[in-house]
């Protein structure tokens, strides 16, 4: 068994706001395995004791490390579960993996749900259970697929395993808990409302453990259990014409009205104003400094304008300066690369800021002509030959921007970091100043093309001089370390961040 104190899981569970649920009734036998087995993993374990008879009571005031809600009498695991869902909001937990107590569910997978939750922040994760060579009754196997076939009539989706539960809820988006029966069927009506919500549905594969049938310890009821279900199944039914279908309906049309409205702003904005003045503005008189500073407060202007005032549809963006920059000395601003928006949150902060672009950004049609007399530069020759125009650059007192990953991650993780922009640093004595974005990659996916919802935050961090560069090493090394260190950083902001999506 692995030693909790040196499991980094435990820590990055805690810092991502996920807890463990067990809810038991009459499992003393091995209750105590399951939370053991937990607390390996996890060190925020809460124990919902549903008015258990037998010596679960003292076997919990015995073990240390854990949280314990106690219902009077057994109520169903529904009402336990809903009871453990209101004690981890209580005590501020943004997810709460639950586990059964019976010891069917291995606490090793509890890794499995972590990696999906950071994969897939605000999703509900299920545990699909591995159920071939499973010595099962007919009653159960019939349950799961029986209600396998009315989920997917009640939301239109298809899922394996509806009756697991070995399962990771998103405390924030767990909808119709008011309404929550107080048995088995409660954790089929928590999917069908996620799923009518709009919830993200998600299926990890997991183990499962069955004793013999002499063994088992079951508290299913299959003549009362099965006409609760159906009669559950016959209201969801109901519901999902006159509820469920409509809200489907309004989220697949506002989807797409979003990405519309957002699109015909943008092009209407740039390709029909801002960059036929641009061009014009740039085509009358002479080009002298004070011109060219102009049409990079113009490009300022409007990236403040829609980040701040108008804004992009569904999201929530914010900005954060760390110490005490002020962008007034000049330097190689760095940034992790997620999506097309990324230009736009990083020009709030300064007009005298230019990019190094691909060489279809350059060529654009919308935009092409701004980032051409804005002195962006297409970096198809290579660095070194730009070198001049950016020392001029920087003579003016502008900051060098430059994607050290080439190219927009697919899934938000930082990719590798080539040296161009070290050596950029290297070549004109510049500070490297680094920006962390998080959030357009998950608003507007690479490969994607349609705009969701969900937060955007920039973050300005405090500058690496020169000399602590070359302390580094090699550019080589240079690269290799602050990749590592935007990973760290990176990984801060997603478990702060995605425990409120």
């Amino acid at each position: 068994m692995n030693d909790p104190i040196d499991n980094p899981i435990r820590e990055t569970l805690h810092a991502r706001g996920i807890c463990v649920v067990i809810p038991t009734f009459n499992n003393g036998t091995t209750v105590g395995r399951v939370i053991e087995g937990c607390l390996c993993y996890c060190q925020d374990v809460i124990v919902v004791n549903d008015g258990s008879t037998d010596h679960t009571r003292e076997l919990l005031d015995a073990t240390e490390g854990i949280t314990v809600v106690d219902i009077a009498r057994n109520r169903g695991k529904g009402f336990a579960l809903k009871k453990g869902f209101q004690k981890a909001k209580e005590m501020g937990f943004a997810y709460a993996i639950t586990i059964d107590a019976d010891g069917q569910h291995y606490p090793s997978d509890i890794p499995l749900f972590l990696k999906a939750n950071q994969e897939h922040p605000g999703a509900l994760i299920i545990g699909e259970r591995n159920l071939s060579g499973v010595d099962r009754s007919s009653g159960s196997s019939f349950a799961n697929k029986f209600s396998n076939f009315w989920f997917m009539v009640q939301t239109g989706r298809k899922l394996n395993d509806t009756q697991t539960g070995y399962r990771l809820y998103p405390l924030k988006k767990l909808y119709g808990l008011s309404l929550l029966t107080s048995r088995y069927e409660a954790e089929l009506e928590l999917l069908v409302f996620a799923s009518w919500h709009g919830v993200e549905l998600f299926s990890i594969p997991i183990d499962v453990y069955y004793p013999s049938r002499e063994e088992r310890v079951s508290h299913f009821r299959p003549g009362a259990d099965f006409a609760r279900i159906s009669l559950l199944n016959t209201v969801l039914c109901v519901l999902a014409v006159v509820y469920g279908l409509p809200l489907r309906l309004w989220r697949f049309l506002a989807k797409y009205v979003r990405t519309f409205v957002a699109i015909l702003f943008c092009v209407i904005v740039i390709m029909l104003f801002l960059s036929p003045a641009v061009w014009l503005y740039a085509k009358i008189g002479k080009m002298t400094e004070k011109k060219r500073l102009n049409i990079h407060r113009i490009i300022h202007r409007f990236a403040r304008a829609l980040m701040f005032h108008i804004g992009i549809p569904g999201t929530r963006f914010s900005s954060d300066i760390k110490g005490d920059e002020d962008f007034e000395k000049p330097s190689v601003i760095i940034c992790n690369h997620q999506s097309h928006l990324d230009l736009m949150c990083q020009l709030i902060f300064t007009p005298k800021m230019v990019f190094l672009t691909n060489n279809w950004v350059w060529n654009n049609p919308v935009y092409g002509a701004i980032i051409r007399n804005a002195e962006f530069y297409p970096v198809t020759d290579g660095v070194e030959q730009l070198l001049p125009k950016l020392e001029d650059l920087v003579r003016r007192g502008y900051h060098i921007a430059i994607y050290p990953e080439g190219t927009r991650s697919s899934d938000c993780k930082i990719k590798r970091f080539h040296q161009g922009a070290f050596f950029v640093a290297e070549q004109l004595h510049l500070d490297i100043l680094p920006m962390y974005l998080y959030g357009p990659g998950r608003v507007l996916p690479k490969k994607k093309h349609t705009l969701r919802k969900g937060p955007i935050l920039i973050e300005v961090g405090t500058r690496f001089t020169p000399e602590q560069l070359s302390e580094m090493g090699s550019l080589r090394k240079q690269a290799s370390t602050m990749r590592h260190h935007y990973e760290h950083i990176y990984e801060e902001m997603c478990n702060r961040i995605e425990q409120d999506v």
